[in-house]
């Protein structure tokens, strides 16, 4: 077990890196967006790597939050983005 840990938490730091790395570089609000969104199953996929380990099952509500606001916070991206600027001629 100690060999898919080790795995798991390399794969994930990869993945985080890259993350962080778009999340800083931009170029624009959507790309941002989009890196804040795999930071959050990032996020998830660790937890959930840690309770498979530690073989329990308490961080359920944990995950069940992190996902409504990964997917809250798409949403509303989406619906921002989607909007035309009402000031532009």
């Amino acid at each position: 077990m100690t060999v898919f840990y080790a795995v798991a938490v390399l794969l994930l730091t990869a993945a985080a890196t890259m993350a962080v790395a778009r999340l800083a570089r931009g170029p624009s609000m959507l790309d941002r967006a989009v890196a804040l969104d795999a930071m959050v199953a990032v996020v998830m996929a660790a937890v959930s790597v840690e309770a498979a380990v530690g073989r329990h099952d308490t961080t359920l509500p944990t995950l069940i939050v992190l996902s409504v606001l990964g997917f809250t916070s798409s949403v509303t991206v989406a619906r921002f983005a989607s909007r035309p600027d009402r000031n532009a001629t």
